[in-house]
């Protein structure tokens, strides 16, 4: 129980801006960052703990030893990989049937608004194949573990903790 409240910490801790990647967005994002975790955040449903049994790693490629100089400059186009994937992720029916769906749309709200700002800042040579192929293969992971857990309320609260923890590298 103890390492939950320590996750949960950790989660907390890395998402202010101080523990972020060095990537260089606007200011103006950290706000929009913090209404992204409020809304995950507010849509918890079971207790974490209760679904210990169900943990898995879902092997985030975005660890902070594994970021290369190079994907680090793609911080832009990583953001809104990250995001683009997180909101396909929430905005299906799989996901409508677990979540309570006013919390739901205010995420995915929020998500919208966060990708149509990334858009605009990002630069029309910037190419993140590499990047592309990573977020694709994590959220497949994703999607298959949902299908194996039979998109059971544990998994889904899995899921969300882990997509708390993953921004939080962002």
């Amino acid at each position: 129980m103890a390492q939950i409240y320590l996750l949960v910490a950790g989660v907390m801790l890395c998402s202010i801006p101080a523990c972020s990647l060095g990537w260089n967005l606007p200011r103006s994002h950290s706000q929009e960052n913090k209404e992204v975790f409020q809304h995950l955040k507010q849509m918890q449903r079971i207790p974490s703990q209760w679904c210990l049994k169900d943990r898995t790693d879902f092997k985030c490629p975005w660890k902070r030893e594994n970021i290369t100089p190079i994907q680090m400059s793609q911080g832009t186009c990583h953001h809104h990989l990250m995001l683009q994937q997180i909101f396909n992720l929430f905005a299906t029916e799989d996901s409508r049937a677990a979540w309570n769906n006013t919390l739901l749309d205010k995420l995915l709200s929020s998500l919208h608004l966060r990708l149509h700002r990334l858009e605009q800042l990002k630069k029309d040579n910037l190419d993140c194949r590499d990047l592309g192929l990573a977020a694709r293969e994590y959220f497949h992971g994703i999607h298959v573990y949902l299908k194996a857990k039979e998109y059971s309320p544990c998994a889904w609260e899995v899921v969300r903790v882990e997509i708390e923890r993953c921004l939080s590298l962002m």
